[in-house]
């Protein structure tokens, strides 16, 4: 009885001393200038934020108990960056992500005592490709938008002019694409989802994976910087100004910004399949992904409304919720059902689990 008394005296003086540690001290361990934070904070995606937008302000509107949750644009790479930062109240407690944390991003969080994270997927994306509404329009592959963008298509030099030089098909009018740059999630499944599938076609590059996997990813993921592609920052809503303002350019975007400027835009068909819901929901469109937020388990019982607001994301992302109403396409009902199933207990990411997907 003495030995269970003790175990829960030290259990209680364990959890008191982190939640003073969190609402006191910054992620170094040093004394917090902004004191304790009542508000829930989430950085990341700017494919993820208009989402994160409209659950936070709806979530505003129905906890009036609660300050209504800061979210900020800084795309996934910094986001998690600064996510796995560390604990308190000067760090994140979210991070909205248009791709999955890597294991070096894992082994970063853990490293800086970030060692609880729940990762919920909340939705599904697509990378569309579009132009200006009666601009051009060009029937893409990922062979033909790597042999167009890549710095080295496979492995010779970047020769490429116009859409005819890498596609016979294709119009002889200038490569010229707005895209998102290196920090940006969009940017990193673009090269997962669509470079590296276009190099792969060449044997060769496949290969070459197994032997020089350095010089694979230099070849396959390497964006050219000549001009032909143009990094056009965090702000999608900037290149859909962008290619409505020149007719022949082409950009590259989350779906829900093709679907929100449908009346100035058209999206550019892949593999002959065009950009839709219906398409990326299936993943008949080559370019749909999954879309996700991480949590610091640490931050929950510390930040004022935190839980509430992952029951807000769960009860939004449904077929008929207010986020496919923006242009989110809704996960399977099996993954609704599981992803459900981690808020409501609080399931945190392995780094087995991490890697085996």
């Amino acid at each position: 009885m003495t030995t269970s008394f003790a175990t829960l005296a030290r259990t209680t003086a364990t959890l008191a001393l982190a939640a003073l540690a969190l609402s006191a001290c910054d992620s170094s361990g040093g004394s917090s200038s902004g004191g304790a934070r009542n508000s829930v904070h989430a950085v990341g995606s700017s494919t993820v934020y208009p989402f994160a937008k409209l659950v936070a302000e709806n979530f505003a509107r129905s906890n009036t108990d609660f300050r209504s949750p800061l979210i900020e644009s800084t795309g996934t790479g910094n986001g998690i960056q600064l996510f796995c930062k560390g604990l308190g109240p000067n760090t994140p407690d979210m991070v909205n992500a248009s791709r999955r944390m890597k294991d070096s991003e894992f082994d970063g969080c853990k490293a800086n005592k970030v060692d609880e994270i729940i990762e919920l997927q909340v939705g599904l994306d697509g990378i569309a490709f579009a132009s200006a509404k009666g601009g051009i329009m060009l029937n893409l592959s990922p062979e033909t938008i790597y042999k167009a963008l890549a710095a080295q298509p496979y492995g010779k030099p970047q020769t490429a002019k116009t859409w005819k030089d890498v596609d016979p098909a294709l119009p002889a009018q200038p490569i010229l694409v707005y895209g998102p740059p290196s920090t940006s999630g969009t940017r990193d499944a673009l090269k997962e989802l669509i470079l590296e599938v276009g190099c792969k076609a060449d044997p060769a590059m496949k290969a070459l994976k197994d032997s020089d996997e350095n010089k694979y990813k230099q070849l396959c993921t390497e964006v050219r910087d000549d001009g032909a592609y143009v990094d056009q920052g965090e702000q999608d809503n900037l290149i859909v100004q962008k290619i409505e303002a020149n007719p022949q350019a082409v950009g590259i975007f989350g779906y829900s910004y093709l679907e929100e400027n449908l009346d100035k835009v058209q999206g550019l068909p892949m593999n002959s399949v065009a950009p839709t819901y219906e398409n990326i929901a299936s993943f008949a469109y080559p370019g749909a992904r999954p879309l996700y937020v991480y949590v610091k388990k640490e931050h929950m019982r510390a930040i004022p409304g935190l839980s509430a607001f992952l029951d807000e994301w769960v009860k939004s992302w449904g077929k008929d919720g207010p986020l496919a109403k923006i242009g989110m396409v809704a996960m399977p009902q099996e993954a609704m059902a599981a992803n459900a199933a981690k808020v409501r207990e609080q399931t945190v990411l392995t780094r087995e689990e991490l890697a085996a997907k």
